[in-house]
């Protein structure tokens, strides 16, 4: 008789230091403590993590492997071989939702061709919190990732989807790393015609969370907000 495959469990952990409770449902913090088994990025990110969130077992008895750099068929395998012996396993992903700007997509993607059952949890996704607080189109948007880092071609980024925008009347999501979030607004302000919306939402779901949307006009005559090493999302669109 063949076995029975376990359950992949896609587990959101925070956005930043908040207080469980109130990102997670009582049932998503209860499904962490029946697992043992975890597939994550970084085993210490992870680990500190379950700490976070309370977590009933004793940490280290928590097994946890690591994704290696090149994420191919056989060392997918290797992470979802306990769970294709039967056993349940939980995706979690540095910050926010698994597989949602995530290489944990591609653990997910190969879950399904083993005919694993995979199960979302909720919890804090950055891209729809932002999205949601923008007031910007939340009927047709585009999540991006990272732009460019040069100037130039950041700059010529900015402008082929504040065109896109334009056309299709798109909310264009992006994100950068923290400390180069200053840079990437000052392009933006730069770039863009003034009556562009612009969206910044900043360390959501956390105390020092700040979200705001003017148009490029407004932001200039207006004070900007702290970005310096804060987990950003921008939002874009065009009039």
């Amino acid at each position: 008789m063949s076995t029975i495959p376990g359950s992949l469990h896609l587990l959101p952990v925070g956005l930043g230091p908040s207080e469980p409770a109130a990102t997670h449902p009582a049932q998503v913090l209860a499904r962490f403590d029946v697992l043992d088994y975890f597939i994550a990025e970084r085993a210490k990110t992870a680990r500190a993590e379950l700490k976070r969130l309370g977590y009933s077992r004793p940490i280290q008895s928590a097994e946890i492997h690591e994704l290696p750099e090149k994420l191919d068929a056989r060392s997918i395998d290797a992470l979802l071989a306990p769970i294709l012996a039967g056993r349940d396993g939980g995706l979690v992903s540095e910050a926010g939702c698994p597989a949602v700007a995530d290489p944990g997509a591609l653990i997910v993607r190969r879950a399904h061709e083993h005919a694993i059952r995979v199960i979302p949890h909720i919890g804090p996704s950055s891209l729809l919190l932002a999205l949601m607080a923008s007031g910007l189109n939340g009927q047709s948007f585009a999540f991006h990732g990272y732009l460019p880092q040069k100037p130039d071609e950041r700059s010529q980024a900015i402008k082929r989807l504040e065109q896109e925008s334009a056309k299709l009347q798109r909310t264009q999501l992006f994100i950068e790393t923290p400390y180069r979030n200053a840079a990437m607004l000052a392009s933006l302000l730069e770039t863009c015609a003034p009556s562009t919306l612009i969206c910044v939402a900043r360390s959501l779901s956390t105390p020092g969370e700040r979200v705001a949307t003017h148009t490029v006009s407004t932001w200039k005559k207006n004070g900007l907000p702290d970005l310096d090493r804060q987990p950003t999302v921008f939002l874009l669109l065009a009039a």
